[in-house]
């Protein structure tokens, strides 16, 4: 039997994957198998049965490479793969069913816990949305300071990715530089927010408080450092002919297909199209920004690591102009805040963490509780209640670093959302693997999902 193309895998998708039952022939006299539910081990076993020089493999859920907890049930023939069906769910959490019981501000803690990679591009979808619903204008220096965050994330997490996924080839190196790239990023997350990660450092109406003193120069200290990193890191890639083995060609996937499946980010990108929402439907000012976005026609998975490594220039380009923009209103002195006026949403005194950290700051204790009693019953109210969203729904999306992220939020009038719900990129994405791998290698279905960068918690969620 001939190996199929990429287009005709898409068209023959089955309609369900797990246990065989029934068979028919197809025009080249080998036997094709309906499946309609069960588990792998119905599979095997009916394979057995038949007779078939086939083996169904199991690849997880015991954390195959370094993405979460997921599970891959190969059907190879020899070494090739002839059907690849993903298996999700072991880590799931239940965020989207929490947050119905948590009130708008504290749902931010939920959904940065998604993608735990990039949490700051959650939390912004998230945030976005609810002052849609609220009607609100956030100021300008939260905007800029949401952008900062979200584009060391981008760099944040394409590094990762890249990193991850040559360790999943065996090159050790390419992880090690990587990480170390990444851990300039996280340090200037923890001198922001007090945490490297899952940080519920954007809010509704704003910021948590503003950067420190300090925040952008250390900024402009680190990024030498860290575009030094990353062309090692190039290198490193760019100069290896086992690495250009083992990606290129490997994990093909068409701009037709890619558009088929919902793929947004470098993966859609990768296979030709400028789709980005950052310059198709302009958020946080992104349209005052200049800024390029990174295409291939390769569609392959060296051309998204390659691709990663564009956008990371680009989002550092970015990071440059934003730091510009702050700098020039500190010199420019007054007030700028980072939440908006209305005291309805906003706490009645600025947060601000501790030297450790943790917790409050003194001088924040000593505001709420000191000085007016009326502003310590109102903050009692806002944190243990919540403020009120107007009733209706909205849908936000913004560009995550794997793709499109959108946050589809409901509110009944009350203190909660009535529901939340995400599109995950991840979990869009993933529905790419099959059509990425079946026909070809057992060894390329790693190459493959590293290519796709999939996080688990952001697709079980």
């Amino acid at each position: 039997m001939s190996t199929p193309t990429n287009a005709d895998r898409v068209d023959s998708r089955r309609e369900s994957t797990f246990s065989f039952s029934g068979e028919e022939e197809d025009l080249d006299g080998a036997a094709v198998f309906t499946a309609h539910g069960g588990d792998w081990q119905s599979i095997a076993e009916e394979a057995a049965r038949l007779g078939e020089e086939r083996i169904v493999v199991n690849m997880g859920p015991q954390h195959p490479s370094t993405h979460g907890v997921l599970r891959l049930v190969i059907e190879i023939d020899g070494e090739t793969v002839r059907e690849v069906r993903v298996g999700i769910g072991y880590l799931h959490t239940g965020i989207e069913k929490n947050m119905e019981f948590r009130t708008w501000t504290q749902g931010v803690t939920f959904c940065t816990r998604m993608d735990y990679v990039a949490p700051f591009f959650q939390e912004v979808a998230y945030c976005l949305g609810v002052e849609q619903l609220l009607g609100v204008e956030v100021p300008e220096r939260a905007t800029l300071v949401r952008v900062l965050l979200m584009e060391l994330q981008r760099a944040a997490s394409h590094l990762v990715a890249i990193a991850t996924g040559g360790n999943e080839l065996g090159a050790t190196t390419i992880m090690i530089e990587g990480f170390q790239a990444r851990e300039e990023i996280l340090k200037i997350f923890e001198l922001v927010s007090g945490l490297r990660m899952n940080h519920a450092y954007v809010r509704p109406g704003g910021l948590a408080q503003d950067i420190p003193p300090g925040t952008t120069a250390a900024i402009r200290d680190m990024l030498p450092r860290l575009r030094k990193h990353v062309k090692h890191l190039h290198m490193l890639i760019d100069a290896n002919p086992i690495f250009h083995g083992r990606a290129k060609g490997v994990g093909y996937l068409p701009l037709s297909t890619a558009l088929a499946l919902g793929v947004t980010g470098p993966i859609l990108r990768s296979a030709g199209l400028p789709f980005d929402l950052r310059k198709d439907d302009p958020y946080c000012g992104y349209e005052t920004y200049e800024f390029d976005v990174p295409t291939s026609t390769d569609a392959d998975a060296f051309a998204r690591v390659m691709l990663r490594f564009d956008e990371i220039d680009e989002s550092l380009r970015i990071v440059e102009q934003v730091i510009s923009r702050l700098d020039a209103q500190d010199r420019a002195g007054g007030s700028h805040p980072v939440m908006v006026a209305d005291p309805s949403i906003a706490w009645p005194a600025q947060l601000a963490i501790g030297p450790d950290g943790q917790g409050n700051s003194a001088a924040h204790i000593r505001e709420i509780m000191g000085h007016s009693m009326e502003s310590l019953i109102h903050h009692f109210k806002l944190v243990t209640e919540g403020f009120r969203v107007p009733a209706g729904q909205v849908f936000s999306q913004i560009e995550h670093a794997k793709g499109v992220i959108g946050a589809h939020l409901v509110s009944d009038g009350g203190t909660r959302p009535y529901r939340a719900h995400f599109r995950d990129p991840s979990f869009t994405n993933l529905q790419a693997l099959a059509a990425m791998c079946e026909g070809a290698q057992i060894a390329d279905v790693v190459v493959a999902v590293a290519s796709i960068d999939p996080v688990l918690g952001g697709v079980d969620r």
